[in-house]
């Protein structure tokens, strides 16, 4: 069934992008480039990405930027990049969680910044908007840590479940939509391993960031549309074309009168 789009009332919007995803000497994504046009940054948190150099590397520059900061935490699994499933006991998941947003905190300590969000990453992202255990081991573990964090979570019918736990634990949670992915008819992000699942046209990337910050809804993979209620967009930093579409996206939005700006809650 298709549903009509409704108008936001709010038009600003966050533009986010995971970045730090460098590890050793091997080098992954444009961070240097894409950092100046969004206003969040997601930041890998050593385990699934990223290392104590780049993590340090990657909050002074967000600083440089003045973009907020987010810990991007994941799965123990540097080899598959987080996004293989795991078979972890929720109580040692808590406890992985803390570990990593810790470690992102005290950098951001180190450069006078505050840490603002977080953001579970790949597996542990899509586990925590199908699974009630794991979506309570993340919004505790985050609100041990200090309840004014905002927790992101995704957005439509799917991440309902994810954000009514975050919202018990006292947590403020914003909420995230992907221009850059498909999306399937329920409302989730459509497996990596369906064709069209990345989307890497920038035009297409473009029309469908205006789509959901202007006009509140995404269409979905077979065409119809999904009414979403979105604080920020996360643009890949991965993506060959990251540099490209995000300047586009910031440039289209402002036209039409939509403020890019930090989230705030």
């Amino acid at each position: 069934m298709v549903t009509n789009c409704v108008d936001m009332k709010e038009k600003t919007i966050d533009l986010n992008c995971d970045l730090g995803e460098s590890f050793g000497i091997y080098q992954l994504g444009m961070d240097d480039d894409v950092m100046p046009h969004i206003t969040s940054a997601n930041i890998a948190c050593g385990w699934h990405a990223g290392d104590p150099v780049v993590m340090n590397k990657t909050v002074q520059s967000a600083v440089a930027n003045t973009i907020n900061c987010g810990a991007h935490p994941g799965y123990p699994d540097l080899l598959g990049f987080g996004r293989r499933a795991m078979n972890v006991n929720n109580e040692e998941l808590k406890h992985y969680l803390i570990y990593q947003i810790g470690a992102l905190q005290a950098f951001c300590h180190v450069h006078d910044t505050k840490l603002c969000h977080v953001k579970p990453h790949g597996s542990l992202y899509h586990k925590a908007v199908e699974n009630e255990a794991t979506a309570v081991a993340v919004a505790e573990a985050i609100s041990q840590i200090d309840k004014d964090l905002i927790y992101v979570a995704l957005a439509g019918e799917k991440g309902r479940m994810m954000a009514r736990i975050g919202k018990e634990f006292g947590l403020n949670v914003a909420f995230e939509a992907f221009p850059d992915r498909a999306y399937t008819a329920e409302g989730s992000l459509a497996p990596r391993s369906i064709k069209g699942a990345v989307i890497t046209d920038p035009d297409e990337v473009i029309a469908r960031a205006l789509q959901i910050a202007r006009d509140g809804c995404i269409d979905d993979i077979e065409g119809n549309r999904i009414e979403l209620t979105v604080h920020t967009l996360c643009v890949h930093g991965d993506n060959p074309h990251a540099v490209q579409m995000v300047k586009k996206i910031r440039s289209v939005l402002k036209e039409n009168d939509i403020t890019v700006r930090p989230f705030q809650l």
